[in-house]
Protein backbone atom coordinates (compact mmCIF):
# COMPACT_ATOMS: atom_id res chain seq x y z
CA UNK A 1 0.00 0.00 0.00
CA UNK A 2 1.29 3.50 -0.49
CA UNK A 3 2.23 6.04 2.32
CA UNK A 4 -0.87 5.89 4.67
CA UNK A 5 -3.07 9.01 4.22
CA UNK A 6 -3.30 10.34 7.94
CA UNK A 7 -5.42 13.52 8.54
CA UNK A 8 -5.29 15.45 11.60
CA UNK A 9 -8.38 17.28 12.97
CA UNK A 10 -7.06 19.75 15.72
CA UNK A 11 -9.06 21.91 18.07
CA UNK A 12 -10.22 22.32 21.44
CA UNK A 13 -13.59 20.16 21.27
CA UNK A 14 -14.77 21.61 23.93
CA UNK A 15 -17.53 19.99 23.87
CA UNK A 16 -17.14 18.19 20.64
CA UNK A 17 -20.48 18.28 18.54
CA UNK A 18 -22.31 16.66 15.96
CA UNK A 19 -20.81 18.93 13.53
CA UNK A 20 -17.13 18.05 14.40
CA UNK A 21 -18.46 14.28 13.74
CA UNK A 22 -19.99 14.70 10.43
CA UNK A 23 -16.85 16.54 9.40
CA UNK A 24 -14.99 12.98 11.00
CA UNK A 25 -17.37 10.91 9.22
CA UNK A 26 -16.85 12.42 5.95
CA UNK A 27 -13.14 12.42 6.27
CA UNK A 28 -12.83 8.34 6.93
CA UNK A 29 -13.81 8.42 3.08
CA UNK A 30 -10.97 10.41 2.16
CA UNK A 31 -7.89 9.13 4.69
CA UNK A 32 -6.78 5.47 5.56
CA UNK A 33 -6.66 7.93 9.56
CA UNK A 34 -7.92 10.85 11.11
CA UNK A 35 -6.21 12.04 14.57
CA UNK A 36 -8.70 13.84 16.70
CA UNK A 37 -6.20 16.01 18.73
CA UNK A 38 -7.30 18.21 21.54
CA UNK A 39 -5.15 21.13 22.26
CA UNK A 40 -4.22 22.84 25.09
CA UNK A 41 -5.40 26.65 24.13
CA UNK A 42 -3.58 28.95 26.52
CA UNK A 43 -6.08 31.78 25.87
CA UNK A 44 -9.01 29.10 26.99
CA UNK A 45 -10.06 27.86 29.99
CA UNK A 46 -12.17 24.52 29.65
CA UNK A 47 -15.50 23.68 30.42
CA UNK A 48 -15.95 20.04 29.73
CA UNK A 49 -12.43 17.72 31.22
CA UNK A 50 -10.36 16.57 28.14
CA UNK A 51 -10.64 13.09 29.71
CA UNK A 52 -14.72 13.46 30.03
CA UNK A 53 -14.08 14.52 26.07
CA UNK A 54 -11.93 11.79 25.17
CA UNK A 55 -14.11 9.27 26.41
CA UNK A 56 -16.91 10.39 24.72
CA UNK A 57 -15.33 11.06 21.31
CA UNK A 58 -14.06 7.29 21.25
CA UNK A 59 -17.33 5.92 22.13
CA UNK A 60 -18.69 8.05 19.26
CA UNK A 61 -16.51 5.82 17.11
CA UNK A 62 -15.94 2.46 18.45
CA UNK A 63 -17.52 1.61 15.01
CA UNK A 64 -14.36 2.01 13.42
CA UNK A 65 -10.26 1.44 13.71
CA UNK A 66 -9.86 4.87 11.29
CA UNK A 67 -10.40 7.26 14.52
CA UNK A 68 -7.63 7.96 17.00
CA UNK A 69 -8.06 10.31 19.61
CA UNK A 70 -5.20 12.16 21.40
CA UNK A 71 -3.91 15.33 23.19
CA UNK A 72 -1.58 17.87 22.70
CA UNK A 73 0.19 20.87 23.94
CA UNK A 74 2.14 22.21 21.22
CA UNK A 75 1.99 23.43 17.46
CA UNK A 76 -0.18 21.91 16.07
CA UNK A 77 2.27 21.72 12.50
CA UNK A 78 4.73 20.10 14.66
CA UNK A 79 2.02 17.29 15.92
CA UNK A 80 1.64 16.59 12.08
CA UNK A 81 4.90 15.91 11.60
CA UNK A 82 5.32 13.82 14.72
CA UNK A 83 2.34 11.55 13.59
CA UNK A 84 3.48 11.67 9.79
CA UNK A 85 0.10 13.37 8.91
CA UNK A 86 0.43 15.16 5.58
CA UNK A 87 -3.30 16.44 5.76
CA UNK A 88 -4.43 18.90 8.40
CA UNK A 89 -8.66 19.07 8.68
CA UNK A 90 -10.68 22.07 8.90
CA UNK A 91 -14.32 21.85 8.94
CA UNK A 92 -15.93 25.00 7.70
CA UNK A 93 -19.81 26.43 9.23
CA UNK A 94 -19.19 30.08 7.23
CA UNK A 95 -17.02 32.54 5.22
CA UNK A 96 -15.63 33.97 9.07
CA UNK A 97 -14.50 30.63 9.68
CA UNK A 98 -12.97 30.38 6.16
CA UNK A 99 -11.26 33.76 6.88
CA UNK A 100 -9.95 32.58 10.05
CA UNK A 101 -8.45 29.12 9.29
CA UNK A 102 -6.82 30.39 5.84
CA UNK A 103 -4.73 32.58 8.07
CA UNK A 104 -3.92 29.24 10.39
CA UNK A 105 -3.44 27.60 6.90
CA UNK A 106 -0.83 29.59 5.80
CA UNK A 107 0.99 29.34 8.89
CA UNK A 108 1.14 26.07 9.40
CA UNK A 109 2.01 25.61 5.57
CA UNK A 110 5.02 27.99 6.27
CA UNK A 111 5.64 25.69 9.57
CA UNK A 112 5.79 22.28 7.96
CA UNK A 113 5.90 22.75 3.97
CA UNK A 114 4.42 19.08 3.58
CA UNK A 115 1.25 20.00 5.67
CA UNK A 116 -2.00 20.84 3.65
CA UNK A 117 -4.89 21.83 4.56
CA UNK A 118 -8.11 19.96 3.40
CA UNK A 119 -11.62 22.15 4.31
CA UNK A 120 -14.50 20.23 4.30
CA UNK A 121 -17.60 22.53 4.92
CA UNK A 122 -20.22 21.55 7.44
CA UNK A 123 -23.18 19.75 6.23
CA UNK A 124 -26.34 22.19 6.69
CA UNK A 125 -27.98 20.97 9.09
CA UNK A 126 -25.47 21.25 11.86
CA UNK A 127 -23.78 24.43 10.22
CA UNK A 128 -25.66 26.45 13.40
CA UNK A 129 -24.08 24.61 16.01
CA UNK A 130 -21.30 26.03 18.01
CA UNK A 131 -19.09 25.12 20.89
CA UNK A 132 -19.61 27.91 22.42
CA UNK A 133 -23.44 28.23 22.47
CA UNK A 134 -23.82 24.88 23.24
CA UNK A 135 -21.69 25.73 26.20
CA UNK A 136 -23.99 28.51 27.44
CA UNK A 137 -26.75 26.21 26.84
CA UNK A 138 -25.56 23.69 29.30
CA UNK A 139 -24.32 25.80 31.99
CA UNK A 140 -27.99 27.07 32.28
CA UNK A 141 -29.05 23.95 32.28
CA UNK A 142 -30.82 23.80 28.86
CA UNK A 143 -31.02 20.52 26.86
CA UNK A 144 -27.59 20.46 24.61
CA UNK A 145 -28.58 16.85 23.38
CA UNK A 146 -29.51 17.35 20.10
CA UNK A 147 -26.26 19.06 19.31
CA UNK A 148 -24.05 16.18 20.65
CA UNK A 149 -23.46 12.56 19.60
CA UNK A 150 -23.33 10.87 23.36
CA UNK A 151 -24.86 11.24 26.35
CA UNK A 152 -23.62 13.25 29.23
Amino acid sequence: MADKKIALFPGSFDPFTRGHEDIIRRAMGLFDEVIVAIGHNSKKQRYFEIDFMIERIESVFADTDKVKVITYNELTASLAKKHGARYLLRGLRNTTDFEYENSISQVNRYLNASLETVFLITSPEYAHISSTIIREVHKYEGDISPFVPYDL
